[in-house]
């Protein structure tokens, strides 16, 4: 399968650089794979899609202001470091990205907000990144929130504000580690969710930390060589006992962004006393690819924002439905000037 397959034009100004002031106010386009028919809402009229026969399921992983900029030590250097992803059974130690990074070698050490943060570079990581050990007094999370900034996507081309430690993060967000917001949840508001809950509309959450490969170009020709960067998430006893009661009674399970999808995907299994897909709970890494000619084992219906060309994301969405009947879509979107990516539209796919 050819990359260019996945390529449509999207003109510069419809990438959207601010987040819509009410969440739920933006535009809703919904594709309906039954009839082939697109409709064109707002995000607030998903409440007429849902209902009691469904559970939504949500990653409930939280931004953490993950960019930093600081001092190296000795020589006065100014760095950056965007922490892409923490270091299992290391304390305070991240996989890192860093400028310059031809100044910014083993052993070097960088200090952030005079001294409040230090950091020694252990090593080295996968594409260039540094393995990073950091110093500090207090809590790690509190000296992050002080001194870091949000990590916003490098498609929107302004520096992050503090309105952005808000408006780029779930109103749901709670488990930290993500460097990069689940966007497709960035719409719902806790009056929305309440109105769907009283709709009957069941919600449950998962957690998987977005790392910074999320944004990492497709650069092969053919899709199927394409590696995946790994995540972690995790799936609660009760979160799983939840999502499998709800499909065993026949119910649709409705996946809040492609990172939900790729958790719920990823935990599937093949029941042999029901003969269905279910989920199992716990803690794991993946690295799934779910493109064309991938079968969906769990979700029925995807919440969604609009994504890059060419990028694993709309990869994803094609598996779905059909990636003629996406692309098609997205045409219609440009023509109808949606707004893209993270601070953009969405789109539900039922």
């Amino acid at each position: 399968m050819d990359i260019n397959d996945f390529d449509y034009e999207l003109p510069e100004e419809l990438i959207a650089q601010e987040p819509m002031e009410q969440r739920d106010e933006c535009r809703l386009m919904v594709l309906d794979r039954e009839h082939g028919t697109i409709e064109h809402r707002k995000f607030h009229d998903i409440v007429d899609y849902l209902g009691p026969n469904d559970i939504m399921v949500m990653n409930d992983s939280k931004v953490i202001p993950a960019r930093l900029f600081g001092v190296k030590d000795k020589t006065g250097v100014h760095c950056e470091f965007l922490l892409s992803r923490k270091v299992e059974g290391e304390p305070d130690t991240w996989e890192t990205m860093v400028r310059p990074g031809r100044r910014l070698k083993k052993d070097d050490t960088v200090t952030f907000g005079e001294g409040k943060l230090r950091a020694k570079i252990m090593g080295y990581g996968a594409d260039g990144t540094r393995i990073v050990k950091f110093k500090y007094d207090g809590i790690f999370m509190e000296r992050l929130e002080e001194l870091g900034k949000m990590p916003l996507p490098p498609y929107i081309e302004r520096e992050a504000e503090e309105s952005d430690k808000d408006m780029y993060q779930t109103v749901y967000a709670r488990e930290e580690g993500s460097v990069a917001a689940p966007t497709a949840g960035l719409h719902f508001t806790e009056e929305l969710l309440q109105e769907l809950r009283d709709k009957g509309v069941q919600q449950e959450y998962v957690t998987l930390h977005v790392g910074i490969g999320t944004f990492r170009p497709v650069k092969c020709d053919r899709v199927e060589d394409h590696q995946m960067h790994f995540e972690s998430y995790s799936i609660s006893e009760e979160a799983a006992d939840h999502i499998n009661k709800a499909i065993l009674a026949g119910g649709r399970v409705v996946s809040i962004g492609t990172t939900s999808t790729r958790t719920l995907e990823s935990a599937a299994f093949f029941d042999e006393e029901s003969g269905k897909y279910l989920i199992k709970a716990g803690h794991a890494d993946t690295g799934i690819f779910i493109y064309p000619g991938y079968k969906y084992k769990i979700v029925d219906a995807l919440i969604t924002n609009f994504h890059l060309p060419k990028s694993t994301l709309i990869m994803l969405v094609s598996a779905l439905y059909d990636r003629e009947k996406i692309l098609e879509a997205y045409k219609v979107a440009v023509d109808e000037k949606y707004r893209f990516f993270s601070y953009g539209d969405a789109m539900l796919i039922k």
